[in-house]
């Protein structure tokens, strides 16, 4: 069992098991994470760092346990759902739409008016240096571009809780510490930062580091 407790949570999950694929990948899992704590998930391929991100974003519901958004069950009020963003490793892009039109579709479904989604999709774009591409459709991007849009939306949903699946994995050594920065900079504000990462470097810069075994193999 992993047990990780702090005072005032903004996201935790008590006694959580996840399945994925017709196994177990995550058992009895209690977990918690401060307002504005930048927290690093590490551990072998299949341990369930990607599970674990989307059952907390409320996308994948628990095999058994609960995930709670600052002591509320999500399961009870999904609407507390809005106040989390996921960064997908598979970015979670829509094809057809252009890069600024991707952050604007998100900032429109979190009921920002058209007149305040363009001015804070371009401002994001612009933080993650992929404004040049803004009217580029998702296909015409490098992954690594594709990857920025996807920080970018994120960011500026300005969520309670930012999950983001190894959002440097496809960064060149000239981006790689611009997506970090940014993605950390986010706590600062109170946001609690949930990274799953392979990269020594991203966990040595949060606040702490949360290790997943593999159940199978108990690695």
């Amino acid at each position: 069992m992993i047990r990780s407790v702090v005072p005032f949570p903004a996201l935790s999950c008590r006694a959580l098991a996840c399945r994925a694929g017709g196994r177990t990948i995550i058992e009895d899992l209690t977990l918690e994470m401060a307002p504005g704590e930048r927290v690093a998930l590490t551990g072998p391929s299949g341990s369930g760092k990607t599970t674990l991100l989307t059952t907390l974003a409320g996308l994948l519901p628990p095999a058994s346990g609960r995930v709670l958004v600052g002591g509320v069950p999500l399961d009870e009020q999904p609407g507390l759902r809005s106040g989390l963003a996921l960064v997908f490793q598979s970015y979670g892009l829509l094809s057809l739409l252009t890069a600024a039109e991707n952050v604007e579709v998100a900032l429109r479904a979190a009921g920002r008016p058209p007149g305040e989604a363009v001015p804070l999709a371009a401002r994001a774009l612009a933080t993650l240096k992929v404004d040049r591409f803004a009217d580029h459709l998702v296909e015409e991007l490098s992954g690594g571009q594709q990857q920025r849009v996807a920080v970018a939306r994120a960011l500026a949903l300005r969520p309670r809780v930012l999950l983001a699946d190894e959002p440097t994995a496809e960064q060149d050594a000239g981006h790689r510490g611009l997506v970090l920065d940014e993605l950390l900079r986010v706590a600062d504000t109170g946001t609690t930062l949930v990274i799953a990462t392979h990269d020594p470097e991203v966990a040595d810069r949060c606040d702490r580091v949360v290790e997943l075994r593999d159940v199978r193999t108990g690695a």
